[in-house]
């Protein structure tokens, strides 16, 4: 259950992040989001805030010393911390390997990768000290199925799922559960894709919110480490 838990969501203040930190703070949760940009920030604590009680932090994951301050401004306003919903994600695609530059390249396994590694590594002991809680790493389905044109973010993401199994066998016995998602086609921004009503088939952020929840709804005992998420009717090709 997720009433009155403190939780935050890097990357939550556009797309799939903004749609999960609403449906946390829609069920009663203390939400707490950041982004790198001080005016998306804003404007997401200022919409969560008329559902429930929400704050913000400009924090680029890229930093280790920035993602350990947003931590610690967590604490500061909720106490402690009980739910890390690891989001934020960049995607540079269309690119082949030669075509990248090794600064894009950099950028997504930094962002995608060894964010969530700053963020878990601190977090941990917070969760600890709540005698448990749960992480969910936002992966792909491009973290199993390589595409061309896609190389950083497929090890970005591979390199994800793979982190995500061995925390989940680390951490199980202090009371921490650790799930990653890996949704499918999701109509946003991302990537530089534009959400369109002929793409009304892609799944929606509100999808990937709605398991995040039932993810946080279950029941002690059980432990569904990994959920594949896909549109249910793509086109025929």
């Amino acid at each position: 259950m997720i009433q009155s838990k403190v939780a935050i969501v890097t990357g939550g203040t556009k797309g799939i992040g903004l749609a999960i930190a609403e449906a946390l703070v829609r069920g009663g949760a203390k939400v707490f989001v950041c982004g790198r940009n001080r005016s998306d920030v804003r404007d997401a604590v200022s919409m969560l805030s008329q559902h429930g009680t929400a704050e913000g932090e400009v924090c680029n994951i890229r930093s280790e010393g920035q993602v350990r301050q947003m931590l610690d401004e967590a604490v500061r306003l909720f106490g402690g911390v009980d739910i890390l919903i690891n989001n934020a994600g960049i995607g540079i695609m269309g690119k082949t390997v030669e075509e990248i530059s090794p600064d894009e390249f950099r950028q997504t396994i930094e962002t995608n990768l060894l964010g969530v590694y700053y963020a878990c590594h601190y977090a941990l002991p917070l969760l600890k000290q709540r005698g448990g809680g749960y992480i969910i790493n936002i992966s792909s389905l491009a973290g199993q199925n390589a595409h061309p044109r896609m190389a950083a973010y497929n090890a970005s993401k591979f390199g994800l799922n793979g982190f995500s199994e061995a925390l989940m066998q680390e951490v199980r016995q202090d009371n921490i559960k650790v799930s990653y998602v890996c949704p499918g086609s999701v109509n946003t921004y991302f990537g530089g894709d534009t959400p369109s009503d002929d793409k009304a088939w892609q799944l929606q952020p509100d999808d990937v919110a709605q398991v995040v929840v039932n993810l946080l709804g279950m029941d002690p005992r059980a432990l569904p480490s990994k959920v594949e998420l896909r549109p249910s009717k793509p086109p025929v090709r």
